[in-house]
C-alpha cells in the first residue's frame, strides 16, 4: 500500500512538473491573456461605477422633489390653520411628516453611494496604473525574450561558426600565398625574357644615354637649325701674275 501511495505521489509530482513546464513555455502568452482579462474586469467595474452614479443622481432628484413637496405642503398647512380648518391642516401636516421621513431614509443612502463611488473610483484608478505598469513590464520581457533567443541561437551555433571562420581564414591565407607566388613567377619570367632578347641591356644603355642611334634634344635642335653660309676668301693677284 505504501508503494502505491508513493507511485501516486510520483505521478502527481510528474504532472506538476509537466504543468510547470507548459506554464513556463507559455508564460508571455499567459501574461497577455491575464492583462486582457484585467482590462475586461476594469470595463465591468467602470460600468458598475456609472450605474452607481446614475442611481445616486436619481435618488438625489427624488429627495429634491420630496423637499419641494414639503415646502409646498407647509404653505398649504399654514393656509388651513389660518382658515381654522384644523382637520385639513392635520392631514397636510401628516403628509409633510411622511415626506420628511422618506427624505430621512434616502439621504443616508445617497451618502453611502457617494462613499462607494469614491472607493470604486480609487480602486479603478489604482488598477489602471497597475495594468499599465504590468503591460510595460511585459513589453520589456518580450524584448528580452527575443534578444535572449537570438543570443542562444548564436551561442548554439558558435562552435560551428568558429570552425567555419577558422577554415575560411586558412583558405584565404593559402589563396594569398598562391597569388604572391604566381606574381613572383610572372615577374621572374619577364626578367628572363628580357635578358634573353637583350631588352634588359638596351634599357640599361638607354638610361645611360649611350644607346646606339639615340638622339638627344640638343642633337635634334642642331639638326633642325638652318645651315650657316660658308665664307669664301677672295685671293688677290700677285705681281708675278
Amino acid at each position: 500500500m505504501s508503494i502505491w501511495r508513493k507511485l501516486f505521489t510520483l505521478g502527481r509530482a510528474g504532472a506538476h512538473e509537466a504543468t510547470s513546464a507548459v506554464v513556463d513555455a507559455n508564460a508571455i502568452r499567459i501574461l497577455d491573456q491575464e492583462i486582457r482579462d484585467a482590462d475586461t474586469a476594469q470595463g465591468k467595474a467602470r460600468d458598475d461605477l456609472a450605474t452607481l452614479v446614475a442611481r445616486r443622481r436619481i435618488q438625489e432628484n427624488e429627495v429634491k422633489s420630496l423637499r419641494d413637496q414639503v415646502t409646498k405642503y407647509e404653505g398649504s398647512a399654514r393656509a388651513a390653520v389660518a382658515k381654522g380648518d384644523m382637520d385639513l391642516a392635520r392631514q397636510v401636516a401628516q403628509r409633510i411628516a411622511d415626506l420628511e421621513q422618506e427624505v430621512t431614509l434616502k439621504e443616508p443612502q445617497i451618502g453611502d453611494m457617494r462613499i462607494a463611488e469614491d472607493q470604486l473610483h480609487k480602486a479603478i484608478t489604482a488598477t489602471d496604473r497597475r495594468i499599465e505598469t504590468l503591460r510595460r513590464e511585459v513589453d520589456v520581457v518580450k524584448v528580452n525574450e527575443s534578444v535572449q533567443k537570438a543570443q542562444a541561437a548564436v551561442s548554439a551555433s558558435g562552435a560551428g561558426a568558429g570552425a567555419s571562420l577558422g577554415s575560411a581564414a586558412g583558405s584565404l591565407a593559402r589563396i594569398k600565398e598562391r597569388q604572391m607566388i604566381r606574381g613572383e613567377k610572372i615577374k621572374a619570367a619577364g626578367e628572363l625574357e628580357d635578358r634573353r632578347t637583350g631588352a634588359d641591356l638596351d634599357e640599361q644603355l638607354r638610361l645611360a644615354g649611350i644607346m646606339p642611334g639615340q638622339s638627344s634634344a640638343d642633337d635634334i635642335l642642331a639638326r633642325l637649325a638652318p645651315a650657316k653660309p660658308t665664307l669664301q676668301i677672295e685671293q688677290k693677284p700677285t705681281d708675278e701674275g
